[in-house]
This record gives C-alpha cells, sequence and structure tokens, in this order.
C-alpha cells in the first residue's frame, strides 16, 4: 500500500469519521498531548541540565535519575496513545508531513540517547557523576537537549508545514 492509500484507508475508518464529527475530540487530545510533552521535555531537561552540573550537581546522578527518568518513559505512552487519536482524526495531515516525519526521526534519536544513558550508567554508577566519565555524559546530556527541543519546534510545525 501507498502512503496515499493507508491515508485514506484509516480516513474512512469509523473511529476516524466519529473523531473528525466530534469537535471536542481533536482540541482535548492536543491539550492532553502538549502536556505530555511538557512533563517529557521538562523531566529531560533537569536530567541533562544535572548531567552537565547546572542543576543539583551536588547530588547523585542516581537521585537525579531515580526522580525524573519515569517522566519520561511513563507519559510517552501518553504521547503515543494522543498522537495515534491525532493521526487518526487527520492521518493525511500528519502522515505525509515532513515536520511530521522530522519529529519522528527526531523523537526515535532522542529515545536512543536516553536509552543510551540509562544503560551507561547500568553498567557505571559513577556515569556523569563528578567522579566519573563526564565527557559522555555532557555530550548525550547536551545531543538530548538539542533533540527534545527540535522534537517541540518540529510538533509545532505541523501545523504549518504542508
Amino acid at each position: 500500500m501507498t502512503l496515499n492509500e493507508i491515508c485514506h484507508w484509516i480516513d474512512q475508518t469509523a473511529i476516524s469519521q466519529w473523531i473528525q464529527v466530534a469537535g471536542w475530540i481533536v482540541p482535548t487530545v492536543q491539550t492532553i498531548h502538549i502536556l505530555a510533552i511538557a512533563v517529557v521535555a521538562s523531566s529531560a531537561l533537569m536530567l541533562d541540565l544535572r548531567l552537565v552540573g547546572v542543576f543539583w550537581a551536588n547530588r547523585p546522578v542516581e537521585a537525579v535519575k531515580a526522580r525524573f527518568l519515569p517522566l519520561i518513559w511513563w507519559p510517552l505512552l501518553v504521547l503515543l496513545t494522543t498522537g495515534v487519536i491525532m493521526i487518526t482524526a487527520e492521518p493525511a495531515r500528519s502522515l505525509k508531513n515532513l515536520a511530521f516525519q522530522v519529529k519522528m526521526g527526531l523523537l526515535i534519536a532522542a529515545l536512543i540517547v536516553t536509552w543510551l544513558f540509562q544503560f551507561l550508567h547500568r553498567r557505571n554508577a559513577a556515569f556523569g557523576d563528578v567522579a566519573g566519565p563526564r565527557a559522555v555524559a555532557v555530550t548525550l546530556a547536551i545531543v538530548s537537549i538539542l533533540l527534545w527541543s527540535s522534537i517541540i519546534f518540529a510538533g509545532r510545525w505541523i501545523a504549518y508545514f504542508a
């Protein structure tokens, strides 16, 4: 199936038609989506700022990780659910949109960077702490900040990029 055929098929489903007719669903789902991205991005930022040494530098990375990492992974389920609803409502507007495609690529990269941080921290509990390897941790943090910021920008551009 081509992307056009997939979009047409989704658009013709009963759930898509129902979402399109119910005027309150899309704005409600968009609001929840934006709130969830705010939780994810701000939590990632707090963890990244700790790795750089700007935020809670006097606390072990483990404590900051324990506080903020769940607020990255769990809200992703909300983002996935709300994203699927928004795609179902207007499949062509999302799936064929270059800004959406860029956002999805950036999201995959951000998730890989977040997973890589977790992996490296599990292998070395001092990862990111003053006594541990700093260069890799700081680099990961900077890349993460750039990725999550870019995801927000790309998500916002979906409405304006056709």
